[in-house]
C-alpha cells in the first residue's frame, strides 16, 4: 500500500472521528515538541562548537583567531546551502511572511534542517547573529510541511506556520507568552478562540521541551536584582527615546550595509568581503562575538569590566570614559556585523543582535548619568533589561512582543511599569520616521506585505484562471451585421469578442453599438468591423496578473468586465461580479471558526 493511500484513509478516519478544532491543537502541541527538539539541538551545537573554538583564548591578550573564525563559518554554511540544499532561497521572518503572502503558506521541506545546519555552523564560528530567526523558520517549515502532507487548507496551514513559530520562539528563550503574544502581532495571525488554543498549546509544550533538555547555562535567563524605583520612570522615559533613535539607526545601517554589499554581484567577492570586515571588526569588539547574550549577562552581574577582556583595549578597563566609547562603539557596529554575517552568506536573525544593542544602550545611558554624579544613582542592571526590550520592540515593532519577552526572561513582572513606558515611546518615536519594520519594510515596497492587511490577504487565495468566463458568445471578423443579429439573439450578455477560429482576438462590440442598426434588415449585409472596436490596454488583463492588478484595473477603467488575452489569444472574460462571489466565499473560510 503506497504512501499516498495510508494518509487518505487517515484523513478519512481522522474526519470522522477527530473534529477540526480538536485535531489541531493535537498538531499544535506535536509542533511544540518539534520545536522544542529543534532548538535544544540547535543551542546545544552552537554551545559545543563556541566552547571548543574559544577554549584556549586568553582574556589580558587579543586573539587573531576572531580574524578567521566568523568568515570560516560563513564559507562554511554557503558550501551547505550550495552542494547539500542546493537552494538559495532566502531564511527568516520576512520569508515566512512572504510565503504566507504569496505561497498560499507553502514551505520547502529543506528548511525543516537547512536553517538550523546553516545558524549553527554560522553562529558556533562566531558571526554576530541571533538564533531566533533560524529556529523560528524551522519551527514555522515543520508546521508548513505537515500541513501539507495532512492535506489542510489555507486557514489551518497558516495557523500551523504560526504554532510553529510559537513553538520555536518559546523553546530558544522558554518565554511561552512572548511566543504567543509574537505570532499574533509579528506574523499577524488571527485572534480567535480557534488560533489562540493551538498558539497556547504549542508555545507551552515547546517551553517545556527545552526546559528539561537544556542547561541552565545555555539558556537565556536574566534575573531582576533591584527592585523598581519609582523615581527613575523619567529616565526611563528618556530612554524610550533614545532606544526608538537607536532602532532607527539599526534598521537604516542594515539596509544600507545589505544594499553595498548586494552591489557585489560577485557571490564569491561579497562572501570574502563580509568575512573579511565582519573578522576585523570582531577582533577589534571581541563581545560582537556570537550573539552576545554573554555580555548582558556581565553587566547583570555587575562584571562589565570583562567586556573588555581579550580585546585591544584591556588596559583600558578601569578607564571610565575610554570603557562609555568602547560601549558606544559595540552599539554602533554590532547591526554592521550582524548584516555582514547574514548578506555575505550566513544564516541568522537579528532578534539577539537588536536586543543585545538595546541591552547595551540601556547600560551606557545608566553607566554614564551614574558617572556624571548629578543624580541619584541609577540600577545599571534595570535600565540594560529595559533597554533590550526598547530596541528589540522598536525594531521588530512589535512592543508586547518585547515588554513580555523580557518581562518572562526576567522570571517575573518587577519591572513591567517600566518596559511598558519605554517599549511605547521607542516604539512610537521609530515609528514616526520608518511605518514598516525590519521584517517588513522590503515586502512592502515591493508590495508583497499583505499578510497585515486581510483584504490582500483573500485575494492573493483567488485564482485568476479560476474565475475567467468562457461562455461569452464570439462572432469571427468575417462576420456580417445579419450574422451578428443571430448571436446576439442566443446571447445573454450586451458585449461580443470578435475571435476567429484561432482565437486571435481581433475587438469587441457592444450591444449598444448596433441597437439602432440591429432592426435595419437592410444594413444586414455590413461588416461587423464596422462596430467593432480596440479595448484600451487598461481594459485587458492577463491570466498571470495578480488579483491586486485586476481589481486596480476595474478601478481606473470602471468596467464591469475586462477581456482576459494570453499570449496573443483570447481566454475569456473576468467580471467584478464573479470575484465579489469569490471573494466572499473565500473570505468565510479563512476567517470561519
Amino acid at each position: 500500500m503506497d504512501k499516498e493511500t495510508l494518509v487518505g484513509k487517515f484523513l478519512v478516519w481522522r474526519a470522522k472521528n477527530i473534529a477540526d478544532r480538536y485535531f489541531l491543537i493535537l498538531l499544535s502541541a506535536f509542533l511544540g515538541v518539534l520545536a522544542g527538539l529543534a532548538a535544544w539541538l540547535l543551542k546545544s551545537s552552537v554551545f559545543w562548537i563556541e566552547r571548543v573554538m574559544t577554549a584556549e583564548f586568553r582574556i589580558q591578550t587579543q586573539n587573531y583567531w576572531y580574524v578567521l573564525y566568523p568568515g570560516i563559518g560563513i564559507l562554511l554554511t554557503v558550501l551547505f546551502l550550495k552542494y547539500v540544499v542546493q537552494d538559495e532561497t532566502k531564511h527568516g521572518i520576512p520569508r515566512i511572511l512572504y510565503v504566507i503572502s504569496r505561497l498560499g503558506g507553502r514551505m520547502k521541506q529543506h528548511k525543516m534542517f537547512s536553517s538550523l545546519v546553516g545558524s549553527s555552523l554560522t553562529a558556533g564560528f562566531g558571526g554576530s547573529i541571533g538564533l531566533e530567526a533560524p529556529i523560528i523558520s524551522t519551527g514555522s517549515s515543520f508546521g508548513s510541511n505537515l500541513a501539507q502532507f495532512l492535506r489542510l487548507n489555507y486557514k489551518s496551514t497558516t495557523l500551523l506556520i504560526g504554532c510553529g513559530a510559537a513553538g520555536a520562539m518559546a523553546s530558544i528563550f522558554t518565554t511561552p507568552i512572548a511566543a504567543v503574544i509574537f505570532s499574533l502581532e509579528v506574523l499577524m495571525l488571527d485572534l480567535t478562540t480557534s488560533s489562540i488554543i493551538p498558539l497556547l498549546m504549542a508555545s507551552a509544550m515547546g517551553a517545556i521541551t527545552t526546559k528539561i533538555l537544556l542547561a541552565d547555562e545555555i539558556l537565556v535567563h536574566f534575573r531582576v536584582t533591584e527592585p523598581l524605583a519609582i523615581a527613575d520612570i523619567p529616565f526611563f522615559i528618556i530612554l524610550g527615546v533614545l532606544t526608538g533613535l537607536v532602532s532607527l539607526y539599526f534598521n537604516r545601517m542594515t539596509h544600507f550595509v545589505t544594499d553595498r554589499l548586494e552591489s557585489l554581484r560577485s557571490i564569491r567577492m561579497r562572501v570574502l568581503t563580509g568575512a573579511i570586515l565582519l573578522g576585523l571588526i570582531i577582533f577589534l569588539f571581541p563581545p560582537l562575538y556570537g550573539e552576545g547574550y554573554d555580555a548582558i549577562r556581565l553587566i547583570i552581574a555587575g562584571r562589565y569590566a570583562d567586556l573588555l577582556n581579550s580585546s585591544l583595549f584591556y588596559s583600558f578597563r578601569d578607564h571610565t570614559w575610554i570603557f562609555v566609547a568602547f560601549i558606544l562603539f559595540l552599539i554602533l557596529f554590532k547591526v554592521i556585523a550582524t548584516t555582514l554575517t547574514t548578506e555575505s552568506g550566513g544564516i541568522g536573525g537579528i532578534f539577539a543582535p537588536s536586543a543585545v544593542t538595546g541591552g547595551l544602550t540601556g547600560f551606557v545611558f545608566a553607566h554614564s548619568i551614574n558617572q556624571s554624579g548629578f543624580t541619584r544613582v541609577l540600577s545599571e542592571a534595570n535600565f540594560t533589561l529595559v533597554g533590550m526590550a526598547g530596541v528589540l520592540g522598536a525594531v521588530l515593532h512589535a512592543p508586547l512582543t518585547a515588554i513580555f519577552l523580557i518581562a518572562e526572561m526576567t522570571n517575573g513582572y518587577e519591572l513591567m511599569v517600566p518596559l511598558m513606558i519605554t517599549s511605547t515611546i521607542s516604539f512610537v518615536t521609530i515609528k514616526t520616521f520608518d511605518p514598516h519594520s525590519i521584517f517588513t519594510k522590503r515586502l512592502a515596497e515591493r508590495g508583497e506585505l499583505i499578510t497585515h492587511h486581510k483584504d490582500q490577504a483573500v485575494l492573493t487565495l483567488l485564482n485568476v484562471r479560476e474565475l475567467i468566463e468562457t461562455n461569452i458568445l464570439t462572432v469571427p471578423p468575417d462576420a456580417s451585421l445579419g450574422d451578428l443579429t443571430h448571436v446576439i439573439a442566443r446571447s445573454k450578455r450586451n458585449l461580443f469578442p470578435v475571435v476567429d477560429e484561432n482565437s486571435n482576438f481581433f475587438g469587441l462590440i457592444i450591444l449598444d453599438d448596433v441597437r439602432e442598426d440591429m432592426f435595419q434588415t437592410e444594413k444586414y449585409g455590413l461588416p461587423i468591423i464596422r462596430y467593432m472596436f480596440q479595448p484600451s490596454g487598461e481594459e485587458v488583463v492577463s491570466p498571470n496578473d495578480s488579483m491586486e492588478t485586476i481589481m486596480e484595473r476595474f478601478r481606473l477603467t470602471g468596467n464591469y468586465n475586462l477581456i482576459v488575452i494570453e499570449n496573443g489569444k483570447y481566454a475569456g472574460f473576468v467580471s467584478r461580479a464573479n470575484i465579489f462571489n469569490a471573494y466572499r466565499q473565500t473570505l468565510i473560510d479563512v476567517s470561519h471558526e
